[in-house]
């Protein structure tokens, strides 16, 4: 039986890269693949780490062989943990990469495992140059890059990226597959009730970790227009703040849009998500910046339109008019779209969408890693 190992976030890790990484685990199983988790015990020192916590309060899944062993600040973990894979052999090695802070350890990791002459590794890159730069992050990412033999990119923004670092290795472009493995749709006003929402409103969500890159301040913005005060749209913000909440709670209340906004900022559990997707009647993504966005298959898997700003692969993967609205990254933009949106037709979406979410399937995102490892295997 052949036998893969992902390296990367899975339980007790929360967050949408866990979510990825062990649905990615199942389908591997279901060709009959020996697969095997190797996750954080120490993922980011508590004074990196934006959120109130890294770790999940949800059972640990029953069907998946996860290994708590990675600590990503201590260099002898490293190479304990890189000389147990060199030992284990696994054919394939699949590594997340999604921050120029794990590319000392999981780089390191990384060279000792292949050294076995057996092992091949393939990158699944979430970014290569990050939305919010620090010192070291191009030291740490050309480190880091050096070690796979071959790499996944879900944007043609990061593949661009990944070139001006290794522009001679194997590379593909994968769109983000759906997140299916958050249970089905519920009822609208089912999933309001659940959340205290009222039944009748037009509700707009912005769900996920609060960051500046989002634009979540370009929503509020928006949100203040004269025309949205008219509407009678109102914002349900789901997510976590990673970043400091004053500004933008100052800004509600200096634009004096309270009534007009729902805040649940807090963690949403993985139980939770479908509550929260199934009560809305658009996604809104106001990125100012963007690579792909998990939260655009996501809204897929729920089949509800989304309004987009013109970014990253944004525009691509959510086409205009057809299942939501592309605008350009600025208040009266975004305020318009939200105009748009809700003066036409809801269920003239649904067609559209149903067509576009068969493209974003796990099945394809797999055939794509395995041609790639044959291909490194000649």
């Amino acid at each position: 039986m052949p036998s893969v190992v992902i390296i990367g976030p899975a339980h007790p890790l929360r967050g949408g890269l866990a979510s990825f990484d062990e649905r990615l685990a199942r389908e591997w199983m279901s060709r009959g693949w020996n697969t095997t988790l190797f996750t954080f015990s120490l993922q980011y020192p508590g004074f990196l780490f934006p959120g109130t916590t890294q770790y999940s309060d949800e059972p640990a899944p029953k069907d998946l062989s996860i290994q708590v062993c990675i600590n990503s600040v201590n260099p002898f973990n490293w190479i304990s943990v890189g000389q147990r894979l060199k030992k284990l052999r696994p054919d394939l090695i699949i590594v997340r990469y999604w921050l120029p802070f794990m590319g000392p350890c999981l780089g390191t990791i990384l060279r000792i495992a292949k050294s076995n002459g057996h092992s091949r590794v393939i990158c699944i890159a979430d970014n290569v140059i990050p939305h919010e730069k620090r010192p070291g992050d191009v030291w740490f990412t050309r480190y880091f890059l050096k070690a796979p033999q071959a790499f996944i990119n879900m944007s043609e923004k990061v593949n661009e990226d990944l070139r001006k670092f290794q522009p001679g290795k194997p590379s593909q472009i994968v769109d983000h597959p759906l997140y299916d493995n958050f249970g089905t749709p519920l009822d609208k006003l089912e999933a309001r009730e659940k959340l205290g929402l009222p039944p009748d409103e037009k509700i707009a969500l912005f769900f996920g970790f609060i960051r500046k890159y989002k634009g979540l301040d370009l929503l509020l913005e928006a949100m203040s227009d004269e025309r949205i005060r008219k509407s009678g749209i109102k914002c349900l913000i789901a997510g976590e703040f990673y970043e400091d909440e004053k500004p933008y709670r100052e800004l509600i209340e200096k634009t004096g849009i309270a009534d007009l906004i729902y805040l649940h900022t807090h963690f949403i559990p993985d139980s939770s998500v479908r509550c929260y997707l199934s009560a809305a009647d658009v996604v809104v993504q106001p990125y100012r910046n963007a690579t792909q966005s998990g939260v655009t298959p996501l809204a897929y898997h729920f089949e509800k339109p989304m309004i987009v700003t013109n970014v990253g692969a944004l525009p691509r993967l959510v086409p205009h008019g057809k299942v939501g609205w592309v605008c350009e990254p600025s208040p009266p933009s975004i305020a318009s779209a939200l105009l748009d949106f809700f003066q036409s037709d809801p269920g003239s979406y649904r067609e559209h969408l149903i067509r576009e979410k068969r493209k974003l399937s796990w099945a394809t995102l797999v055939d794509t890693i395995q041609k790639l490892y044959h291909d490194l295997e000649k």
